[in-house]
């Protein structure tokens, strides 16, 4: 558990670097890191799936990301937290064998180039999304 917990924690401080600058290094670390949930996730970004819902006027916010399935079924998303997705409850949850998936992914790696769609909502309606969980 403890190599886990420091794998999460350099994953960590290089998402909080690649907000600020990026640099091919830090590319190479996150595919170390993550391997083909990454690859994964820059397809998901390239086609443009991720949306981040923000609430007003709280801020308050998730992601939906769309999945690669024929179905492109949106998932509800806290990058650093939770993913609706059935590979975040089986691999990450029940199997401890991925620090997250790919959508967790996409979002943040959306957010870090900006590369995302921004929805504006009430908080009401947000509540209501997350009401659906």
């Amino acid at each position: 558990m403890a190599s886990t917990s420091a794998t999460a924690a350099v994953a960590s401080t290089l998402w909080n670097q690649i907000n600020s600058s990026r640099s091919d290094d830090q590319l190479s670390i996150l595919h170390f890191l993550y391997g083909k949930n990454l690859e994964r996730a820059t397809r998901i970004v390239d086609q443009g799936g991720v949306r981040k819902v923000s609430g007003f006027p709280s801020g308050r916010f998730l992601f939906l990301v769309v999945g690669e399935s024929k179905r492109k079924e949106e998932y509800i998303c806290f990058p650093e937290h939770h993913c609706t997705c059935y590979s975040f409850f089986y691999d990450i949850v029940n199997r401890s064998e991925q620090l997250c998936c790919k959508h967790q992914i996409a979002a943040r790696l959306a957010e870090a180039v900006g590369a995302h769609d921004e929805v504006s909502v009430s908080d009401e309606h947000l509540a209501l999304m997350l009401s659906k969980l």
